[in-house]
């Protein structure tokens, strides 16, 4: 039981990490670099550092919802690997979002459909 909780605590302790250097990227590619100047590098960044910023802070806000919101009998390993995977899905999800409105193609009820798609994984996936 202590190595778990050790295991988790460093977990979380690197998610927090990884979140604030994601978003620090985020920033600085938002603030420093012109996608009119330098295109190729610029967009591939900014998706990758979006994905990452979305993905590390959605865990983290999923798992202290859980951890809020106790609805399962899970340990604590589990709560985290599942905190994480919802995170990368909301942050697929939001990059499909921002890619369908950069190619303006993106409408709400688009928008709707593919959050209920990655919903709808979510669901299939807690079975």
């Amino acid at each position: 039981m202590r190595l778990l909780t050790l295991t988790v605590t460093s977990l979380l302790f690197g998610l927090s990490l990884a979140a604030l250097l994601s978003i620090t990227s985020l920033v600085i590619i938002l603030l420093k670099v012109s996608p009119l100047t330098v295109p190729a590098q610029a967009i591939p960044a900014f998706f990758l550092s979006l994905f990452l910023s979305i993905s590390t802070v959605g865990s983290l806000l999923f798992l202290a919802l859980w951890k809020w919101l106790p609805t399962h009998s899970w340990d604590a390993g589990r709560i985290m690997s599942v905190a994480i995977r919802q995170g990368v899905f909301l942050a697929i999800a939001v990059v499909i979002l921002v890619l369908f409105h950069l190619w303006e193609l993106l409408t709400w009820w688009i928008a709707i459909l593919i959050f209920l798609v990655f919903g709808l994984i979510e669901l299939a996936l807690d079975q």
